[in-house]
């Protein structure tokens, strides 16, 4: 699957985009039609500790699905992000499954 990862106020390091790579690769386990995904890493200047954002969308035929994130670490972020789109998919899956 492709992932275009974008961040926003900082720089990205190549060890973070892997990891959002890795992740978003496990999500074709759920849903095999994914046709792409974008990332955006943002970081607000805030004085709150969970100032990290993470938006996902993916692109399957048919429709997209947009999660929104904040954590503490775009780690922690890319995995809750991960985890409802994984939710996501399998409903989509059982949806179309149950109209043919």
């Amino acid at each position: 699957m492709k992932v275009n990862v974008q961040a926003v106020n900082f720089t990205v390091d190549r060890k973070l985009v892997d990891f959002v790579q890795e992740r978003l690769d496990r999500l074709e386990k759920y849903y095999d039609k994914i046709v792409s995904s974008e990332v955006f890493l943002k970081v607000e200047k805030t004085s709150d500790k969970e100032n990290k954002f993470v938006e996902i969308k993916i692109n399957v035929p048919g429709d997209d699905f947009l999660v929104k994130k904040q954590c503490k670490t775009f780690e922690e972020a890319v995995e809750l992000s991960a985890e409802s789109l994984e939710r996501l998919l399998v409903k989509r899956k059982e949806k179309i499954r149950d109209h043919i």
